[in-house]
């Protein structure tokens, strides 16, 4: 693979009580992040990344979305999902994006879910130990607030300078006693309200 994969690291969560409340069933959160080197590090600036998109991208997908599925027990289990990509100080957030960015990394994770959503996500530069923030969403409606979930976590010996961390985020449900509504309810109630006056 010419996406090198230093180490693939599985962050896991499972909440039983939150605000006092226990949980019906349990909200397990899951990020497989694999720690690949940047395959444009010390090359200066690279004006064309899709060669190294190509031949990368889409085995780099197959492999992590082979890893959440199996950590989190099936697609079935997928209710919400992101992407994340933080790359180290020798990098440019340009070299983030183009491994998360492109239809051969993403296709791998929609089509595993079937998910109609698009991919949340985040790209930043960051050093060992940075905090590893993936925003999630409903894998089919991309307004329900209560999926709107921020993984975090973060691996103490990544990224190098020469490394691209690159994260795959799932939720079982919504947060936990979510209960603020949708934005198709504000909607309504916007209407309402407008009519009124």
């Amino acid at each position: 693979m010419p996406f090198s994969i230093r180490k693939i690291v599985v962050y896991k969560e499972a909440t039983f009580i939150e605000g006092d409340k226990a949980l019906a069933t349990p909200v397990t959160l899951v990020g497989v992040a694999a720690v690949i080197r940047n395959p444009w590090f010390g090359r200066g600036f690279v004006e064309d990344l899709s060669p190294e998109q190509r031949d990368g991208c889409g085995e780099l997908g197959k492999v992590m979305v082979a890893r959440m599925l199996e950590e989190i027990g099936g697609k079935q289990a997928i209710e919400a999902y992101g992407k994340s990509a933080v790359v180290g100080g020798g990098g440019e957030i340009e070299h983030a994006s183009a491994v998360i960015h492109n239809l051969r990394f993403g296709n791998h994770y929609r089509h595993a879910v079937e998910a109609e959503s698009f991919l949340s996500f985040t790209n930043k530069r960051g050093g060992l130990n940075t905090s590893l923030q993936v925003p999630i969403k409903h894998i089919h409606d991309g307004a329900a607030r209560s999926h709107f979930i921020t993984l975090e976590f973060a691996i103490p010996d990544a990224p190098n300078p020469d490394e691209i961390v690159i994260v795959l985020g799932a939720s079982t449900a919504g947060r936990p006693h979510a209960r603020i509504g949708d934005r198709h309810q504000d909607m309504q109630e916007i209407e309402r309200e407008n009519a009124a006056h």
